[in-house]
C-alpha cells in the first residue's frame, strides 16, 4: 500500500486489521504520531515513514516481529526508539532528525541490523555498546557533533562508515579520507592504549603558558589541531595563533562561535593546513584568505549565512569535500564546477533552484552530491549522465518527477530513470 505524498495527519487504528500487508509507504505526509494498533500488522516487513512530523514512535512498534526495513528519515525524533522484539530488523534509517543520544538500551536488541543511518542528527558521542551490532555493515554518522569514536568500533566488520561533517578530534582527516578500512584499522591499533597515561596530562599542564591558557596546547602538539571551537566568540584571539609557534598544524576547528568573518591570520598556516571547520558561525561572505590555503582538502562551512563563494576558490586545487549545508545559496556556486578534485558537495537545506548537469558531468571525481531540502522544481534529465555519482540525494525538493518511489531505490536507479528521459 502506497499512501506517500499526501496530506495525511493520522493513520486510522483500523489499519491493524490489514493482517496480510507486507509493505506500507506513508512517506511525505504530515503525521505527528502512529497509532499503537499498527503493531497488529504482523506480516509487515517494510514501513516507510520518511518526511513526516513524528516526534515519538509508539512502543508497540517494537512488537512487529516481521519488520525488516524501517524508514524514519526527516522527522522530529529526539531519541532512538527501542526495538526489543524486532529481531529481523535489517535496516534502520533515522537520518535528519534531532537525536541527541545513543545508549546501550537502544542498541542491544538490534541483533540483525545491517544498515544504521544516523546522518544529520545531533549526536555528540557513540557508545562502546555499538559493538553489540555484530552484523552491522553500513553505519552513517555524517553531519553530527561527534568529536571522537570508541576504539572498540574497530572490532566491527563494517563495509561502509561515513563520518564527514563531524568535528573529529581524535582521528586525523587524512585517515578519514582514506576510507572505512583505514579508519577501522586505526581504531583497532588504538584499542590497547585507550586510556591516556598520567604523564600526558602533566605535560599538557606544564606546556600551557599563562598567555595561552585559552588554547589547548596538547591538541596542537599531539593531534596537530588548532582548536578554538564552541567559545561563542566574535574574534579569534591572537594568542590562539601565537600558540602554534613552530608546530605543524593540519586541522583548524573554529566551529560554534559567532564569527562574522574569517580570521586574517589563518593565512599564516597556508603551507600546512588541510582541514578547516568554520561551521555554526555567522559568516555571510568567504574572505580571500581562505582561498590561499593551497593544501586544503576538507572545508566545513555549514550553518552560516553564505549565499555565494568567491571565484578565487578555484585556486584550491586539492579540495575534495565541501559542506555548505544550512546556508542561503540559491544556485550551486559556479566556482565549484571549476574545482576538478571535488569528491563530495554537501549543499542540503539551502534554496538552490537549479544545477547545471553539463558542468557537473565534467567533474569526474564527484562521488557524492547532496541537494536535499532545496527549491529544485525540476531535475534535468541530463543529470543522469553523471555516472560517477555514487550518492545523489534529492529528497525534500518540490519537483514532481522522479517520484518518491524512484528516489527510494537509490542513486543508480535515479540516474537510470533520468537517462531514459533525455530527449533523443
Amino acid at each position: 500500500m502506497d499512501l506517500s505524498n499526501n496530506c495525511l495527519t493520522t493513520v486510522p487504528a483500523s489499519f491493524s486489521s490489514l493482517s496480510s500487508l507486507v509493505r506500507l509507504n506513508l512517506s511525505c505526509n504530515q503525521l505527528k504520531n502512529l497509532p499503537a494498533e499498527i503493531s497488529g500488522m504482523k506480516r509487515l516487513k517494510h514501513l516507510d515513514c520518511n518526511s513526516n512530523l513524528l516526534e515519538t514512535i509508539p512502543s508497540n512498534l517494537a512488537g512487529m516481529e516481521s519488520l525488516e526495513l524501517l524508514y524514519l528519515r526527516r522527522n522530529k525524533l529526539r531519541f532512538l526508539p527501542e526495538f526489543p522484539s524486532c529481531k529481523l530488523l535489517k535496516e534502520l534509517h533515522l537520518g535528519e532528525n534531532q537525536i541527541e543520544m545513543l545508549g546501550a538500551e537502544h542498541l542491544k536488541h538490534l541483533n540483525s541490523i545491517l544498515v544504521l543511518d544516523l546522518r544529520d542528527n545531533k549526536l555528540k558521542s557513540v557508545p562502546d555498546e555499538i559493538t553489540l551490532l555484530q552484523s552491522l555493515e553500513r553505519l552513517d554518522l555524517s553531519n553530527n557533533d561527534i568529536s571522537s569514536l570508541p576504539y572498540s568500533l574497530g572490532r566491527l566488520h563494517l563495509k561502509y562508515l561515513a563520518l564527514e561533517g563531524n568535528p573529529m578530534r581524535t582521528i586525523r582527516r587524512e585517515i578519514i579520507n582514506k576510507g572505512t578500512q583505514e579508519v577501522l584499522k586505526y581504531l583497532r591499533s588504538k584499542i590497547k592504549d585507550d586510556e591516556p597515561s598520567q604523564s600526558d596530562s602533566v605535560i599538557e599542564t606544564a606546556m600551557t603558558l599563562p598567555s595561552e591558557s585559552k588554547v589547548n596546547v596538547h591538541s596542537i602538539t599531539t593531534l596537530k589541531i588548532l582548536d578554538y571551537s564552541d567559545k561563542q566568540t566574535t574574534l579569534i584571539p591572537d594568542e590562539v595563533f601565537d600558540a602554534v609557534k613552530s608546530n605543524m598544524i593540519t586541522s583548524i576547528n573554529f566551529s560554534k562561535n559567532q564569527l562574522c568573518e574569517i580570521p586574517q591570520r589563518i593565512v599564516e598556516l597556508k603551507e600546512m593546513v588541510s582541514d578547516v571547520n568554520l561551521s555554526f558561525n555567522k559568516l555571510s561572505f568567504m574572505s580571500l584568505e581562505l582561498c590561499m590555503l593551497q593544501k586544503l582538502t576538507f572545508l566545513d562551512l555549514r550553518n552560516n549565512f553564505l549565499n555565494s563563494l568567491p571565484e578565487e576558490m578555484e585556486s584550491l586545487v586539492r579540495l575534495q569535500t565541501i559542506n555548505l549545508s544550512f546556508n542561503r545559496f540559491k544556485i550551486l556556486p559556479e566556482v565549484l564546477y571549476r574545482i576538478p578534485t571535488l569528491e563530495t558537495i554537501l549543499i542540503s537545506n539551502n534554496q538552490v533552484g537549479s544545477v547545471d548537469p553539463v558542468k557537473l558531468k565534467t567533474m569526474e571525481n564527484l562521488i557524492t552530491l547532496d541537494l536535499q531540502n532545496n527549491d529544485l522544481l525540476q531535475i534535468p534529465p541530463e543529470l543522469g549522465n553523471c555516472v560517477n555519482l555514487r550518492t545523489l540525494l534529492l529528497d525534500g525538493n518540490p519537483f514532481r518527477v522522479p517520484r518518491a518511489a524512484i528516489l527510494m531505490k537509490g542513486t543508480a536507479a535515479i540516474l537510470e530513470y533520468l537517462r531514459d528521459r533525455i530527449p533523443t
